[in-house]
């Protein structure tokens, strides 16, 4: 097709040529008959001229025609010539792909028998004969890394050529810096030797403190000898610090010049991740300290990197006492929000602790070594003082002192909770001791309004008077029953029970008690444990926090909620709350919740402490949420309170879900059963009372004479032993021991220990401030009985009498 496209072109060249030639012919024979008038002359004209073009065509077709010169055979050792000096190999192949020239590279890299259409030997056949496929189609074809058994390159392909005919292959090698290699041969080569004619030792050393390589001049400081093959041995034990803390090399021991340290972590630089410093190999280069090399500042830096990656606060001053570095941890302790440090160390304490921060700093710049601890308040926790670290350090540049802190929130909030509790503990102790004492006077107080209203009758002008202070008596012995609920000294009776089922019994109180305008809203979870509490005392503590949540929501603008929640709390959902408080285990909580005004941040941490209120004066004692806390931890639970101030307050009472014990299945209830055989105990019988209370000595004395006992008293327990073993011993005896618990010299529990030596079947009948359970748990005497203070005059002679009843049967 391209030869006849070739050939035309003439052809039509000749056919035009002729045509004129036959036109001019034409119109030289017009013109002669046109002059002549003879057509004769004309026609043998146009003959001759014919024939004579005849003659000349014809000579001119007998001439020899000279061949198409055709293009010269290409010359490929001019090719590989400009090809074999690059430092990529470069092969050349045809449409057959044959190789048809390739440089020194490619033959070296990959020899010359490749296969057809791959000059890349043990390369992917399959992404080369792609790439070749896309050359001839697009011109260009990138197919970027491909490895051979050479090793990995980036090849590219061309099209080229006069006819476009060939093909191009590029392969570059990928160079992939290793940088621990590569410092590992420069400081074993020229480059280490250079170091060490300047007096700088260099060593690179590996993570776990081997060493892999190290110039000659490091190799003589550490062994003597600039020969000796350093390779596997520990870097630190080619080194020793005096008292001074300055580090010299072990083999130059009392001889050489301390010297200091210059660490480079050997990481690529050019990674987007940060290398921690203490998993990759390092260089270390050492240099003596007077020797003056580079800037002091020069190892700053990497000291820098090694610290501010630890946990700890940590940062350096220079001799001037000025900040050279902190880590982020410092400044985060230290409640500095940018990200640099101040001028000073003094600069982050209040004004008070800067002299004696700024005296610590300057005592240890100068003189020997030496590290201690002081005492400041930041300026961004003035009121919590924490402990400053400060050490001295030498041979490290500038750095003259280095600065710790700890970040001890943690700490300062489980101390706050020790504290707390500690001081509930206290607290409660106190109250207990001060319910003891005042259920003393308490008791006198009733006890002779009783006497007197017995000599009284109603309409009597005294009567109502009497009556009143009965009744005030009462209401303070009420407070005191509360104070013992705050220090869990109260009697209590615990039962197996369910939570929903004392909310729903006490709920239709709560509603009255909370009013209509208060929404009462009462959800449970299911699956609940069951918990072994007193329900008395667990309602108690429902009407307690009720009527708190009744006062926070009075005059609140929105509508008032108290919302009462039971939820089953698994070890699990324990054990992600991360409470230090609560141990892990199952419980069952009980939340009441309200959206009323909340608590004040600074008043949380007091609202179970007895006698501590928000309320106005006189509209509340202040021990409603401390009874509501004794029970609670009575109880064995654990109660937490959270509020927002202005939006809501939840207190969360967690119960430790009752196992049973198998014994108790196994063992049948024991209920007393009355004996109708036992006889009534007619009045009198001889009674020991032993109280070292004048008082209530001479109440309890009063009441049960006038009920026809016989009563001796003693005024302590040494006293009623010495009346019992008197007695005794002159054939007597009593019937009933009536004894206070707590007396001065000795108690009631080691007098009674000691008639029951005598007389063990003894009747004992105790008389105290403090609980039952309490009481039976220390003492441990069998038949004893208990009678509470304060008490009134019917109940100690209810009580006398209930157990002579009990004893006679």
């Amino acid at each position: 097709m391209t030869e006849r496209i070739g050939d035309a072109a003439p052809a039509a060249r000749g056919w035009g040529e002729t045509v004129l030639i036959g036109l001019a012919l034409l119109a030289s024979v017009a013109a002669l008959v046109w002059l002549t008038g003879n057509v004769l002359v004309a026609a043998a004209f146009a003959a001759g001229v014919v024939v004579f073009a005849v003659i000349i065509h014809g000579a001119l077709a007998l001439r020899p025609v000279p061949a198409a010169p055709e293009f010269a055979a290409p010359d490929w050792s001019v090719t590989h010539a400009a090809i074999d000096g690059l430092a990529e190999a470069v092969a050349i192949t045809d449409r057959a792909g044959r190789l048809v020239c390739a440089n020194a590279s490619f033959t070296q890299w990959f020899g010359t028998a490749a296969p057809p259409r791959l000059p890349l030997g043990a390369a992917d056949p399959a992404r080369a004969e792609e790439a070749g496929r896309a050359a001839w189609r697009d011109g260009h074809a990138l197919v970027g890394e491909v490895s051979a058994a050479s090793g990995t390159y980036t090849l590219s392909v061309d099209r080229a050529g006069r006819g476009e005919d060939h093909l191009i292959w590029r392969l570059a090698p990928v160079v992939r810096h290793d940088p621990v290699s590569e410092t590992v041969a420069a400081v074993a080569g020229k480059p280490g030797a250079a170091l060490g004619r300047e007096s700088i030792q260099a060593a690179v050393v590996a993570p776990d403190g081997r060493i892999l390589t190290a110039n000659r001049a490091f190799a003589a400081r550490a062994t003597g000898s600039d020969t000796t093959d350093l390779t596997g041995s520990d870097f630190v034990s080619h080194f020793e610090s005096d008292p001074g803390q300055d580090i010299y090399f072990t083999q130059e021991r009392g001889r050489g010049m301390p010297v200091r340290f210059l660490h480079v972590p050997i990481a690529d630089p050019d990674a987007n991740d940060p290398v921690d410093p203490t998993l990759v190999p390092s260089l270390f280069l050492v240099v003596d300290t007077h020797a003056g090399v580079g800037d002091a500042r020069a190892g700053l830096p990497q000291i820098e990197a090694l610290l501010a990656r630890l946990p700890l606060g940590l940062a350096m001053v220079d001799r001037d006492g000025r900040f050279l570095f902190a880590n982020s941890a410092f400044l985060r302790v230290a409640g500095h929000d940018d990200p640099l440090p101040p001028l000073y160390p003094a600069d982050l304490v209040i004004r008070e602790d800067k002299g004696a921060l700024s005296d610590a700093v300057r005592r240890h710049t100068q003189g020997a070594t030496t590290s201690g601890d002081v005492a400041v308040r930041l300026r961004a926790t003035p009121d919590e003082p924490v402990l400053m670290g400060l050490a001295a350090v030498r041979g490290i540049g500038e750095c003259a002192v280095l600065l710790s802190l700890k970040d001890s929130s943690e700490e300062t909030r489980l101390k706050h909770q020790i504290a707390q509790a500690s001081k509930m503990q206290a607290v409660g102790q106190l109250a207990g001791g001060v319910a003891h004492d005042f259920n003393n006077v308490l008791t006198a107080i009733i006890g002779y309004c009783d006497l007197m209203l017995m000599r009284h009758t109603p309409g009597d002008s005294d009567y109502d008077d009497i009556q009143q202070i009965k009744a005030n008596s009462n209401r303070a012995a009420s407070l005191t029953r509360q104070l013992l609920a705050f220090s869990r000294q109260q009697t209590l009776r615990p039962q197996v029970l369910q939570l929903p089922d004392v909310v729903a019994e006490v709920s239709t109180l709560l509603k009255r008690l909370i009013g209509e305008r208060i929404t009462l809203e009462v959800t449970h979870d299911r699956g609940l444990g069951a918990v072994r509490a007193d329900p008395v005392q667990l309602e108690q503590v429902l009407l307690n926090l009720a009527v708190n949540a009744r006062d926070a929501l009075a005059g609140n603008k929105t509508p008032g909620t108290v919302k009462l929640m039971t939820r089953r709390v698994t070890a699990e959902m324990v054990r992600t709350m991360k409470n230090d408080v609560l141990p892990i285990g199952d419980y069952t909580a009980l939340v009441v919740e309200d959206n009323g005004h909340g608590i004040r941040p600074d008043q949380i941490d007091k609202i179970f402490e007895p006698f501590f209120t928000t309320k106005d004066r006189g509209k509340g004692t202040g021990l409603g949420l401390s009874t509501v806390y004794g029970i609670v931890k009575q109880s064995g639970g654990f109660i937490f309170a959270a509020s927002e101030f202005g939006k809501w307050t939840r207190f969360t009472i967690y119960f430790p879900v009752h196992v049973p014990d198998p014994a108790d299945a196994i063992e049948a209830p024991r209920e007393k059963v009355a004996d109708t055989r036992r006889r009534q105990w007619s009045h009198g019988g001889r009674v020991l009372l032993v109280e070292d209370e004048d008082t209530v000595r001479a109440v309890a004395e009063r009441a049960l004479v006038r009920q026809g006992f016989e009563v001796t008293t003693a005024a302590d327990g040494e006293e009623g032993l010495e009346t019992f073993v008197r007695t005794y011993e002159e054939g007597g005896s009593f019937d009933l021991i009536v004894s206070d618990v707590v007396m001065p010299t000795m108690d009631g529990p080691t007098m009674a220990r000691e008639i029951r030596t005598r007389r063990p079947e003894m009747p004992l009948l105790f008389m105290s401030g403090y609980a039952e359970e309490t009481l039976r748990r220390e003492i441990d005497i069998p038949n004893m009985h208990f009678l509470p203070k304060p008490f009134s005059v019917q109940q100690i002679v209810s009580a006398v009498e209930t157990v002579l009843r009990g004893e006679a049967g």
